[in-house]
């Protein structure tokens, strides 16, 4: 015989301000997390800002020490040197605004990097020039070289651009003229009467190599970082204005208050003029100011 059961199911109502309270909770967890990982990713420039420069070349730090002391006070900002050998990640740094900018760089060896990497970087004020020299360890001018001589010039394109038109300023050769000659190669050399023999290199390889070549080109700094005398150089040509170091600064910061007294400061007439009169060896026939073309 069946038997009925009576029951009822009763919902466990909570109030609804306990359900409400909740979702307010969850909402504001979730916000919480979303603007912090938000803010991560925000740089906040002060007034003391970070300015990057290799260690080997000790004319940089002179510079930055110059304006940080003599210039960038006037312009209500305090600039830092900070060192750092490896250049991809300097520029990676300032990229990111983990400093204000860095001046190791001419624009075309900026664009390579930019290129190849995906940086958003923007050269700005032109700050000096380094100087490109062709030293020989056994001839003492650059008529002594014989036809056929060995000449090492660097092996990037952007600097080997730069040497095959120094070279070409100076007479010694003739390069294509349909080709940009900022942007030549060995290969675009259409004149070389005295038949030289052109070798690629590393930039910092030469100064070591400097004892089994006839000539190598490139820049005083790194001669010098290498301990050659200045003796040894034989032909010491004028820059290109192009290949002036930049103050590089990450793109999306262009535009920060700070950022934009840095340039001004940079910008300074004072900084020419110390690179003008300064007697100091590391800075003299090593950095010059910019030129006029």
């Amino acid at each position: 015989m069946a038997q009925d059961v009576n029951f009822q199911l009763k919902k466990n109502r909570k109030p609804l301000w306990v359900t409400l309270g909740i979702v307010v909770l969850v909402v504001a967890v979730g916000l919480f997390f979303y603007f912090k990982s938000q803010r991560s990713d925000v740089v906040v420039f002060t007034d003391t800002l970070k300015v990057h420069h290799m260690p080997s070349y000790a004319g940089e730090e002179k510079i930055l020490k110059y304006i940080a002391e003599h210039v960038a006070p006037d312009y209500g900002i305090k600039v830092e040197p900070v060192a750092l050998q490896d250049d991809l990640q300097a520029n990676r740094i300032v990229a990111e605004g983990g400093y204000a900018g860095t001046i190791l760089q001419h624009q075309w060896w900026l664009k390579q990097v930019v290129e190849a990497n995906g940086f958003e970087l923007t050269p700005t004020v032109e700050v000096f020039q380094w100087s490109f020299a062709i030293y020989s360890d056994k001839y003492k001018s650059i008529d002594e070289l014989p036809e056929g001589a060995v000449i090492a010039i660097p092996i990037d394109g952007a600097n080997q651009g730069q040497a095959l038109w120094l070279l070409e300023r100076e007479g010694l050769i003739g390069l294509d003229k349909n080709i940009e000659p900022k942007t030549a190669k060995i290969k675009n050399i259409v004149d070389n009467p005295r038949k030289f023999e052109f070798k690629e290199l590393d930039l910092l390889t030469m100064p070591r190599v400097l004892d089994s070549i006839d000539a190598g080109i490139t820049y005083v700094s790194l001669f010098d970082a290498g301990k050659i005398p200045r003796e040894k150089g034989i032909l010491f040509p004028k820059t290109p204005r192009t290949f002036a170091s930049r103050l590089v600064i990450g793109t999306k910061f262009l535009n920060n208050p700070y950022i934009k007294k840095l340039q001004e400061a940079f910008a300074d007439p004072r900084v020419q003029e110390y690179l003008r009169t300064t007697d100091d060896p590391l800075v003299q026939g090593v950095l010059t100011p910019v030129s006029d073309n």
